[in-house]
């Protein structure tokens, strides 16, 4: 049997030496630009690397209450809260603990402004606007794509409200290089600059793909000091969440029987739909080790996952040698958007959240069993 760690599956691997190396890079950005960083934990939560990251990163930027308090009591750096809707329930907290809170619309603005700054006098203020320009590669996930219900458009944009504000946030990007940016920025400045000057930031959002071996830093760090430039006394912010977890470790399964139907299927001990969900969603194919694409090598295989949906399946791949039950599947780069979406559909196990570390010591993190299915019931 071929087994790649020595580890009980199913498993996340985070890699220490890479995700410190990813750190690194955006540390680098960080210097040489004039920007903060912060991490968007939608992305990438797992807070038993927080020390590591809290080095080189400003802090994070949370979805809403759960990921703010996830921020201030795992990282406790600057805490950027931004929602689609903040509940009447949840402000009064979101507010005392959070630096920097993102409102998406100009009728929420307004109905929470005098709150919030009561909680928190300190508390900085930004609108999330709309430069209703994208070049995402997926409408799945284009934030300023047609009806988008995701920040606030320039006909929309209520100027009376400027002495409300401290900062404007835009996220327009999915997995791209920094000339997805310059035509963002571009559309941004046309819309919205009148309004930029005499505010404290402006945060460029995520989808910043700055630790991808193709990423032209360089360019970035020349636009954001151009920005800056223009406006005087202005910071940057950038939010990526995949950047930072981005090719830092693999989710490791293990193949539990092979049956043939029309074809060699190997079903294995994680899911596709509960475990990789974006492979579906965007949807894309994942990487595995010393596998290739079907013809490539001489033994192919359908990798299926172990739940009764038809569809679980993360696709077909040819190997060098038959697989066999008790072999080890490593599918790469499975860090970010994956166990912060994962799910236990049919009651399947979540893989266990590991580190291994830059010493070559391999920590389990957390196992997970029936209580956690459970307690998510009722």
């Amino acid at each position: 049997m071929k087994k790649y760690y020595d580890v009980e599956t199913p498993v996340y691997i985070c890699e220490e030496a890479r995700l410190a190396s990813n750190l690194a890079l955006l540390d680098r950005v960080q210097r040489e630009s004039g920007a903060k960083i912060i991490l968007a934990l939608k992305g990438f939560a797992m807070w038993s690397t927080f020390d590591l990251v809290g080095r080189y990163l400003q802090g994070c930027t949370a979805s809403g209450l759960h990921e703010a308090k996830l921020a201030r009591e795992k990282m406790n750096k600057e805490v950027h809260t931004y929602s689609p809707a903040y509940k009447e329930r949840d402000i009064d907290e979101i507010a005392a603990i959070s630096d920097h809170i993102v409102f998406n619309s100009p009728d929420q603005l307004a109905r929470f402004y005098d709150r919030v700054k009561s909680v928190n006098p300190g508390l900085s203020v930004s609108l999330r606007v709309n430069p209703e320009y994208s070049s995402s590669p997926v409408d799945l996930y284009n934030p300023c794509g047609l009806y988008s219900r995701l920040g606030t458009t320039a006909a929309n944009f209520d100027a009376a409200q400027l002495p409300k504000l401290d900062g404007l946030n835009f996220h327009a990007l999915c997995e791209q290089n920094v000339d997805a940016l310059e035509g963002v920025l571009e559309a941004f400045e046309a819309k919205f600059g009148a309004y930029i000057d005499g505010l404290e930031y402006i945060n460029f959002g995520g989808g910043h793909h700055i630790t991808r071996a193709d990423y032209d830093v360089e360019r970035l760090i020349e636009v954001i000091r151009a920005f800056r430039e223009r406006h005087k006394g202005i910071t940057v912010y950038l939010e990526p969440g995949e950047a930072v977890g981005w090719q830092t470790g693999p989710l490791v399964a293990t193949v539990l029987d092979i049956v043939h139907n029309g074809m060699d299927i190997a079903i294995l001990d994680i899911s596709a739909e509960a475990h990789m969900p974006d492979t579906l969603a965007m949807p894309y194919r994942a990487e595995v080790r010393d596998a290739a694409e079907t013809g490539e090598k001489p033994h192919t295989y359908r990798l299926g996952g172990n739940t009764c949906l038809a569809g679980d399946i993360m696709g077909d791949y040819a190997f060098d040698a038959p697989l066999q039950v008790g072999d080890q599947i490593v599918f790469e780069d499975q860090i970010h958007y994956t166990f912060v979406k994962n799910t236990a559909f049919n009651g399947v196990q979540l893989p266990s959240l590991a580190i291994l570390r830059q010493n070559g010591q391999m920590e389990i993190i957390k196992r997970f069993g029936y209580e956690t299915y459970r307690d998510r019931l009722s």
